[in-house]
């Protein structure tokens, strides 16, 4: 007697028939809903990972690019505070008043300008420590004890390490190995922003002490004008 592949089905009668379609159809529905949660989860799991790396790489490249931003000039990272730069010049302010020490300081060393760089370059070490490998970590922890014991930092050696993580990341070829890349630094912030906002503030600053002293003047001579409140916009650049 032979075997048939419909053994199992039983035809014997119509309820039967039915009611072995249906759990042939509810194990196929059943499989096909596992399979499709798997896939579900397998995805969503890379997604997360996908952005966990690209959010890593963002973060790596921007730090990158703060520390190893200029190939020219001064390449180290100047540690000092203000409160020092005024212990090295203590007598940069003395024929001035003692609101423009501070200034006269920062325009004589331009010590405005280094400060933003270190600033910049704790940020972006701060990031490494947290995002980066095993080598980025260990470069980035001996330039920040460089800079809480005061000593300049070069950053060129944490640049090479993290120019090379990014470029295999990325799968980009190595640099080529008859090239010498010379030794990069921390980028530079532009001062012209900078300057121009210091410069529009000390400008509106003087037009509004000239506006209030004309203020001023008007409500004496025209009998209160100004005299009951001061001016709103005075206020305000105040």
């Amino acid at each position: 007697m032979t075997e048939t592949p419909l053994r199992g089905i039983d035809f014997s009668s119509w309820q039967s028939l039915l009611a072995t379609l249906m759990g042939l159809a509810l194990f196929v529905f059943i499989s096909i809903g596992i399979r499709l949660l798997i896939m579900f989860t397998i995805q969503q799991r890379r997604e997360r990972m996908n952005r966990q790396i690209n959010e890593r790489l963002r973060t790596l490249i921007a730090a990158y690019k703060t520390l190893g931003g200029s190939f020219t000039g001064d390449l180290a990272v100047d540690p000092a505070h203000l409160r020092d730069l005024r212990q090295r010049g203590p007598s940069a302010g003395e024929n001035e008043p003692p609101d423009d020490v501070g200034a006269s300081v920062e325009i004589e060393t331009g010590s405005d300008r280094k400060r933003r760089i270190r600033d910049a370059v704790e940020a972006a070490l701060s990031d490494i420590i947290l995002l980066g490998t095993e080598d980025h970590v260990r470069l980035a922890e001996r330039a920040v004890r460089e800079l809480i014991a005061g000593r300049p930092v070069h950053t060129a050696e944490l640049v090479v390490s993290l120019r090379n993580f990014i470029r295999e990341a990325l799968d980009l070829g190595p640099i080529p190995s008859d090239l010498t890349i010379p030794m990069q630094g921390p980028a530079r912030p532009s001062n012209g922003g900078g300057r121009g906002k210091g410069e529009g503030g000390r400008e509106r600053s003087r037009g509004g002490g000239g506006a209030g002293g004309m203020g001023t003047g008007m409500g004496m001579g025209g009998g209160g004008l100004g005299m009951d409140g001061d001016d709103p916009l005075s206020d305000h650049h105040r």
